[in-house]
């Protein structure tokens, strides 16, 4: 296809520390709520970290970067989204002073990634509160997080200042309306949360977020903050009148939170929601002024489509993920249910550029299947992952026509470029990277790395900027 991806273009992948780093309890680290969230991000939380979380050693990043990073950079990255785990700069989040190791960690390998020229994407925090703050003030219900998360980001964006300059704030901050603990780091249990308390929590969330962009730019202008949201286009499930006024209420629900994001302020069709739900949230003097600084761009991760219905039988039937909705007829799914839907992302690209006209960034897109490990007839170890490519090649071929559509697209970064632990499963089988860890669900493996097909076939698309795409 003819090349449309401008030179400046950021390629890579992305990852987040509580999936790949390991190390949960080295160098002074805290425990964070993934420690005690073995099954997954939709189960029941233990009370203390059990040996089946496969999230404690994760694929060991934090003692083999170098080596991921040499790798990383031998496809050609350009840029690579990582997470700083909170609990490893304030080892219970409300700390009176960081954790020095903790920040040496993210020196080193912030200084690795200048060796190859690849920029860092910083998520400031991503599915990995404090499980202090949790177990103490019910997470991001209590207003007190807010001024834990300031001194935080203040002392990352001071420490790195000269080292990082693209910085996410929450990762897919609108999922905690589907995974509260997630999310949110809220310990109270999903059927006994409130929604006045959910909103207080989301309003306590985008004060934060706010305060991070303020912030950010005085330490230095040249910083870009950018929100994440999981970005799930909604389709009517048919062309009647009630799908569609369903599907643009769904359609609110998911894009508010980058509504405040990007304007400043509430949008006002939540007044009406908030009047039919009898939700209620304190909104305390200036607030409304943080709210003002908004973010430089806006980035999301894309995986599939949802169907919008307004019959409630048929909402019982359901989709994968976080997103409520019913199956698409028209599409296919993945191994874990997960609808394959490439022109989606064409889709809401151009439907948040149309409707923010900010800078996009995808920053997670991938599939999640069950990898063979084979013998290659040169006796190397890899995996033929033909089914992978095909779904990159297809995604980024829709990304292609969204930036002829018109679209500003920053950069792309698939979702676990080498594998690691599902957020969604916990599981190490459900792998997305260019790069296989020999480890399993059992916890066996050496934590060897293998380069798969995919990884070549990524470095040829980014040296070819996507002109080798089909």
């Amino acid at each position: 296809m003819n090349n449309r991806f401008l030179e400046n273009f950021l390629w890579g992948g992305a990852t987040a520390a509580n999936q790949c780093e390991g190390a949960y309890n080295i160098d002074g680290k805290g425990l964070s709520i993934q420690d005690i969230m073995p099954k997954g991000m939709m189960s029941a939380p233990t009370e203390v970290p059990t040996e089946d979380n496969m999230k404690l050693v994760g694929i060991d990043f934090y003692n083999r970067y170098k080596e991921d990073i040499k790798m990383f950079a031998e496809m050609g990255f350009k840029t690579f989204r990582l997470s700083i785990a909170w609990s490893r700069i304030f080892p219970n989040g409300d700390d009176a002073e960081p954790n020095e190791k903790g920040l040496e960690f993210y020196d080193k390998v912030f200084d690795e990634l200048a060796k190859y020229g690849i920029e860092p994407l910083v998520t400031l925090s991503h599915y990995e509160t404090p499980l202090h703050l949790a177990k103490k003030y019910d997470g991001w219900i209590d207003r007190r997080l807010i001024g834990f998360y300031e001194k935080y980001v203040r002392t990352v964006f001071t420490r790195y200042k000269d080292k990082v300059k693209y910085w996410l704030t929450f990762n897919e901050i609108n999922s905690v309306l589907h995974a509260p603990l997630m999310s949110g780091g809220i310990l109270t249990d999903k059927s006994k949360l409130s929604k006045s308390d959910l909103y207080q929590a989301i309003h306590h969330e985008l004060v934060a977020s706010a305060l991070a962009v303020k912030i950010g730019h005085e330490i230095n202008p040249e910083f870009k903050v950018g929100c994440m949201i999981l970005a799930i286009p909604n389709y009517p499930i048919t062309p009647k009148p009630d799908d569609v006024i369903e599907t643009m209420i769904a359609d609110r629900q998911n894009l508010y939170f980058a509504d405040v994001h990007v304007r400043g302020s509430y949008p006002k069709y939540l007044n009406k929601y908030f009047k039919e739900n009898g939700i209620s949230i304190t909104m305390e003097e200036g607030d409304e002024e943080i709210l003002k600084n908004t973010v430089d761009f806006i980035s999301f991760s894309y995986y599939m489509s949802s169907c919008i219905t307004a019959d409630e039988e048929k909402k019982k039937a359901g989709t994968a993920n976080l997103i409520p909705g019913v199956p698409n007829p028209y599409l296919p799914a993945s191994e874990w249910g997960w609808q394959i839907d490439p022109k989606g992302l064409r889709y809401i690209l151009n439907v948040l550029y149309d409707r923010y006209q900010k800078p996009l960034f995808i920053v997670e897109n991938g599939l999640g299947a069950v990898d063979e490990l084979i013998t290659d007839e040169n006796g190397n170890k890899t995996v033929n992952d033909d089914y992978r490519i095909k779904y990159l090649n297809d995604h980024l071929v829709q990304v292609a026509e969204a930036i002829e559509d018109g679209v500003e697209v920053m950069g792309y970064t698939t979702w676990g470029c080498i594998d690691l632990v599902s957020a969604s499963t916990a599981q190490l089988k459900k792998r997305y990277g260019f790069i296989y860890v020999d480890r399993n669900d059992d916890g066996s493996g050496t934590l060897e790395r293998y380069k798969k097909k995919s990884f070549y076939w990524y470095k040829d698309v980014i040296a070819t900027h996507g002109g080798n795409l089909k």
